[in-house]
This record gives structure tokens, sequence and C-alpha cells, in this order.
């Protein structure tokens, strides 16, 4: 199912935005409207996380409430620092704040505990003693009901012992978990004894050696809403199952009146495009991309990196909407959102890629002269710059052919085209090296077909861009397009690995790259259109100014699609 064709979603129109609109009409809780955004730091966030973060924020926002930025810290084993500041950065680059409302669910390791004590006193958890696969094994099935454990009648008093003596490490890694005690013949599997606490003797990023347990996502995330008084907990579409799970926790507990509720939407899912953390970590552990901020990853630093604009992404993610289900969402429809930003705030500029060069014969040895450029037509306040014009210029290697087909209409021998901002130029000669290869081409302009001159209403079928030979600048421009070669490599009926599925030209560097001299200056915070080639940003990693290194952000057209249909014939 495709989701290309979907339209804005009206503010207040989706079915988590009318929720939020009845609690208010009703007062539910108390006029408030509080979410939360909680990532795991265990990896960098995708642009499947933006959904979220523009739905839980943009909530916030316009309902004058907060969204708390809540790290979900409870698996040492996978969680750090980097984590933690990667995320902060990429929510402030999408355009939120989150002010004092910064938490982190180590932030409630006692309180939780003392929670996880209370349901031991009530005789609704145990201290269990099954491995791993003693606990699969009992759990059941779907359709099969699970076999109570043999430990879950131990007496309250020994296993609030057992309990205190995990907490103080007096047992192995895997020895024993506390699990609540719910009903092993429900229908929903998550409801089955399941595990509260299980001990792991790592380090943790905050709180250091201080805890030898740590509790699961299910009793931590439920208690931590509750605690920080989050009305409206939105999730993604799988949490759904654990939501009963969610309520038993709340209400087996004392807990301030009202409970937090949760509520799911259908995640993002875009084609081409890998959305699982753990599979992008092995694409990064495995040197199968440079890194998380890789440009072709679908990972908010990887987007920046490649000139992505938040704006871009707020724009797609209203325009894919919040509904039930989830979707395979076109690529194609994100690629349509940010060109259409781009083109609005990109400033012109000219960039030959594959350069040849020409020589004007009809103008003297030392020519030089200023033209006015335009910096972009959607802007009027961008303005003009001035570009420099010389006897030798660079055009591109494909805006020239010796034996072109019909409806060519570029440059060829004894043909003329327009120079973007210039002269209509005319071939006269293509000189050629010792191997055949072309040397140069020499050329004639018509001196009068500039603006403002004789015959500058002459006309030309072509206009081709251009660089001055004299003053361009030397650049490395890298060329990169989709990651993967098939719309859903992690669910190909093959049984080959994701990774079989990487496209082998999701990346192509051009050294030799030739670029106007306005370029020299270019920030890395300014998106450029190529003029006919496309959009582009610096690499702010990898760019110096004795080397300019500048990512292309997308093609002026869908070029993919148009190869992918020329496949399949």
């Amino acid at each position: 199912m495709t989701e290309e064709n979907s339209q804005p979603a009206e503010t207040g129109k989706d079915f988590i935005r009318e929720i939020v609109a009845q609690d208010l009409a009703a007062d539910t809780h108390g006029g408030k409207v509080i979410t939360r955004f909680p990532p795991e730091p265990n990896g960098y966030l995708h642009i499947g996380h933006a959904k979220s973060i523009c739905l839980n924020f943009g909530l916030a926002e316009e309902n004058k409430g907060s969204c708390h930025l809540r790290f979900d810290d409870t698996n040492p084993t996978r969680e750090n620092d980097e984590y933690v500041k990667a995320i902060e950065a990429d929510v402030r680059w999408l355009g939120f704040e989150w002010s004092d409302h910064k938490f982190f669910a180590s932030n409630y390791f006692q309180r939780l505990f003392d929670y996880a004590i209370n349901l031991i006193e009530q005789g609704k958890a145990f201290v269990c003693d099954q491995t791993a696969d003693e606990f699969a094994a009992f759990r059941g099935t779907p359709t099969k009901a699970g076999t109570e454990s043999p430990f879950r009648n131990r007496s309250i008093e020994e296993n609030l012992s057992l309990f205190k003596k995990m907490r103080d490490g007096e047992f192995d890694d895997g020895a024993k978990t506390l699990r609540a005690k719910i009903d092993m013949a429900s229908t929903n599997i998550h409801l089955r004894d399941p595990a509260l606490y299980r001990i792991r003797k790592v380090t943790h990023h905050r709180t250091g050696d201080q805890w030898s347990i740590y509790p699961t996502y299910d009793f931590a995330h439920c208690l931590s809403d509750a605690i920080e008084g989050i009305t409206h907990s939105i999730c993604t579409l799988e949490f759904a199952v654990h939501r009963p799970l969610y309520d038993w926790v709340l209400e087996n507990l004392p807990l301030p009146q009202p409970l937090p509720k949760q509520y799911e939407f259908g995640r993002l899912n875009l084609d081409y495009t890998i959305m699982s953390k753990r599979k992008l970590l092995q694409l990064v552990n495995e040197k199968a991309v440079w890194g998380w901020d890789d440009p072709r990853m679908p990972t908010l630093s990887g987007m920046r990196r490649r000139g992505v604009t938040p704006e871009s992404i707020r724009s797609f993610c209203s325009t894919v909407g919040v509904t039930k289900h989830d979707a395979l969402t076109e690529m194609a429809l994100f690629d349509h959102c940010l060109r259409d930003d781009l083109n609005k705030r990109a400033l012109r500029a000219m960039a030959v890629i594959r350069p040849i060069r020409v020589v004007i014969t009809n103008l003297p040895e030392n020519y030089s002269e200023d033209l006015e450029a335009i910096n972009n037509p959607e802007d009027e306040q961008a303005g003009t710059r001035t570009v420099p014009f010389s006897r030798e210029i660079y055009i591109e290697e494909t805006d020239f052919m010796e034996e072109p087909p019909k409806k060519f209409f570029r440059l060829r021998p004894g043909g003329e085209v327009r120079l973007r901002y210039a002269y209509i130029m005319k071939c006269e000669q293509v000189v050629k090296n010792a191997d055949g290869t072309i040397d140069h081409l020499e050329c004639t302009i018509d001196p009068d077909s500039k603006r403002g001159g004789a015959t500058a209403s002459r006309k030309v079928k072509g206009t081709i861009h251009w660089v001055s030979k004299t003053q361009a600048i030397n650049a490395e421009i890298r060329l990169f397009d989709r990651l993967f070669s098939v719309p859903e490599p992690d669910k190909d009926k093959s049984g080959k690995d994701f990774t079989a599925f990487i496209n082998p030209d999701s990346f192509q560097s051009l050294p030799n790259c030739k670029l106007e001299p306005s370029l020299s200056k270019a920030s890395p915070e300014q998106r450029y259109q190529f003029e006919r080639t496309g959009y582009f940003c610096v690499d702010e990693k990898d760019s110096s100014p004795e080397t300019l290194v500048f990512n292309r952000t997308i093609a002026l057209r869908d070029s993919w699609s148009a190869k992918q249909a020329k496949q399949k014939k």
C-alpha cells in the first residue's frame, strides 16, 4: 500500500488530534496536553522517528502544552552518551525544543524499584528462576495457553528477599527475573506473567554501577509516563498489543489520577529504505556505509549531511498524515517535498561536473567580462550575483555530441546553443588527442546576442550552463542514490540478507569538477541548485578551504523511477 497521493493533514483532523480535542473539551486532564518523545539511546534517529517527533511536539505546540524528551535508558548493554547527544541534536535540528522537560528513565530507577516492591507486597509479582529458554517454552504460543512457572507461588516474604538480593548483585546475569503475576492463559501473550526486571551487571552510562537490575520497557515506560503526568502517550502501531499491560501496571499501583492513556498510530515506512536501528547499526558495524551520518542513510544526521532541510521533513510528515494503519510510502513522495522546499530556498549557481574545455576563438586571449546572474527566480529578495566570462570555458561533456540523435538540442559540430546568461555559441571544430578523445572544442560566439544586444532576441533551441576556465574553482562532487535496489530489502522473499540488496551505484565521486567562483565561500548551511544538475550542499565533515566537497541532495527530476520503469521493460 502506498501513500504517494496523500494530501497534507489539516491540523486537528487526524484521529489523534480529535482525541486530544475531545479530552480538552471534557476537561479530562484539567485542560493539559503533555506528550513525550521517548527514544532509546542505542542508535541514531531516522526519518521514521521524525514522524513521531513532529506529532508529539506538534500536538504540544498546537495546544499550548509541553512535550517531554525522555530517554528510555533501561538497557545499558546498548546505550551510551554519544547517542543521547546525537538525538538531542536531531530533535533541535528538526525545529523543536523541550525547555526544562528533558528526562531519563534512569531518573526514576529508585521509584520504579519501589513500585516493584509494592507489586510483590500485593502478591502481584514474583521472582522467577527460569532460564530464558524455559521462560519462552512455558509462555506458550498465540493459540496455546502458557504454563505457570514452578516459582509462581513463592511467598511474598521470599520474593521480597530474593528481589532485594537481585538488586544487591548476589545473582548472576540471567539467573532470575521479576515477573508480574497476571494470566498465563490470556489470549494476549504479553499478559502471560511478563518480566518486569532482569539482572544486568553492566555499567550504566548515567548511574554507573549503582544498579545490578534494570526494569523492562513495558514496566518503565508506563510508570515514567505516570510520574511525569503525561496525558497522551502516543506510540506506533506495534505497541497496541502492549497496551493491556501498560494499563495493568498503572491500574495496580497507587498513582495520581487521571492515569495516562496510550494511543497508537501507523509508523512511517519508506520504500528502498531500512527503518530498523538494529539493521542500520549492522550497516555501520560492517562498514557497508561510512557511518550513522552517511548521506545515503535514512538517519536524520545522514539526511542533514546530504543537505535535506528540516522544513522538507516536517512537510513530508504532514503530507503522509497520521493514520491507524501501517503503509509503505514511496520515496518519490519524500523527494517531491524535498524538491518543493529546495526550489524555494536554494541559491542558483553554475557547476560543470564532467568538464569539457571550450576555446572561443573570436575572443582575445585575455578576454574577461562580468555577467549578471539571478540567485533564485523563486525569491525576489535573493538578488543577483556576478559570474565571470572568458575566452576559455568549461561545459558539460553530456552537452556535446559529435553524432547526436534527433531532438538533441544541445551543442553539436556546426550547431548553436545559448550559454546561460551569456551569448549564443557555435561549435566550429572538434580538436582531439592522439588517442581519439576530445581535447577541446573550438567555438565562436555571436557578440550581439547577449541581453541588450542587436541579436539578443534570436532564438536557438538549447541553453546550457558553463564556467569560466580562468576563474573556475575545483571541487569534488558526490552523487548519491537509493541505498537499496529493491523496495523492501528486509522483506524480500528470496531469503537473502537485506545487505545483499545494497545498490552498488548508490555513491559516485567526481573529483575534478569546475564551479563558478562564488561557490568558494559556500556555507554548509546554505543549499544550492547547480543549474540543470540538482541540489547540492557543502559536506561539512570532509570539505575544507583547500578541498571543497559538495554532496548532491537530490537531482532536479526523478530519474530513479524512469530507470526502474526502463529496467522492467
